[in-house]
């Protein structure tokens, strides 16, 4: 599997994670060979979240993956926190070290190769935030650091007090979902693309060295379905299969295939537990679509060049 740069951090990841989020609705013989699929096939960057399950897909995960301490060397394992579903959302330094602490017993494992905040605080104090982080990284229980959802002048706000370096920014993105790319083309004009939302976030992130990981990259809307083979996008669908089929792969392959064309080197998060599935999306990792194909795809999903 192709390896990108993650971040400022000097570690080489595959461009695929594998997303941890469904590992809970699978019985542990499932998750035991989807793992070892994962792993054979060079994807050994695991995304995680405190949520996901209610913990209960990191203590699967540790489970079926047979966490070990040679093994553990092997992997890298990343987890977010800060949502408290249906109360709020927290990014106090006693609620981040308390959330590590715990995936850390979930995984079996002594510390996390990179913690995400997973959402916006609007009552965060960053000064608490790089509390939280200091202890964690002294300690050794998290090496590297991200954010989830984050637009440029929240992530600016954040690294003025912690002293680790934000690597990574875990953004929606797919061919539906295409608003970063869209206000950029769009500038200085009046039509509805042009509203720029999220502060430029894809070139912050470009020009601070800061990698994106889209999640829900077969997603249209806000966790309203997938695209692929949905008969309210006929047209995307007819122009994804075309493609499919000059390079006898699958309309997969061909949709995750679009994230890594660009030139951003995105590490789209992959939450499917289906081994076929998954390795249709490993195919796209080495997929490269020319210029033609990419825009062909993009137009195709309703978006306009002006």
């Amino acid at each position: 599997m192709k390896k990108i740069a993650l971040g400022k951090t000097g570690l080489l990841v595959p461009n695929i994670a594998v997303g941890c989020m469904r590992i809970h609705d699978i019985e542990k013989a499932l998750a035991e060979r989807f793992l070892e699929n994962a792993l054979a096939r060079g994807a050994n960057f695991f995304d995680h979240a405190d949520i996901y399950g209610g913990g209960v897909c990191e203590e699967r995960f540790a489970d079926a993956i047979h966490m070990t301490a040679s093994l553990r060397e092997k992997i890298i394992i990343q987890s977010k926190c800060g949502i408290r579903p249906g109360i709020d959302y927290n990014s106090t330094k006693d609620y981040i070290v308390t959330s590590v602490d715990n995936s850390l017993k979930r995984l079996k494992t002594d510390y996390l190769d990179i913690l995400l905040i997973h959402r916006p605080d609007p009552l965060m104090e960053p000064e608490e935030v790089a509390e939280a982080f200091e202890i964690l990284h002294n300690s050794g229980k998290v090496r590297y650091f991200g954010v989830s959802n984050f637009n440029p002048m929240q992530i600016q706000l954040l690294q003025k007090y912690v002293k680790q370096p934000l690597h990574i920014n875990q953004l929606q993105f797919s061919i539906t979902n295409a608003n970063m790319i869209s206000q950029g083309l769009h500038v200085n004009m009046s039509d509805e693309d042009a509203v720029n939302r999220d502060g430029s976030v894809l070139d912050f992130c470009r020009l601070n060295d800061m990698t994106i990981q889209p999640w829900s990259p077969f997603q249209h809307g806000f966790f309203n379905g997938v695209f692929l083979g949905n008969e309210k996008f006929p047209e995307l669908n007819a122009a994804i299969d075309k493609i499919a089929e000059k390079y006898g792969v699958s309309s997969t392959t061909i949709a995750l295939a679009w994230i890594l064309r660009h030139p951003a080197h995105m590490q789209p998060i992959v939450g499917t537990m289906n081994t076929s599935r998954f390795n249709d999306c490993v195919k796209a990792s080495e997929l490269y679509l020319d210029r033609s194909e990419w825009f062909g795809i993009y137009k195709a999903a309703g978006n306009t060049l002006p």
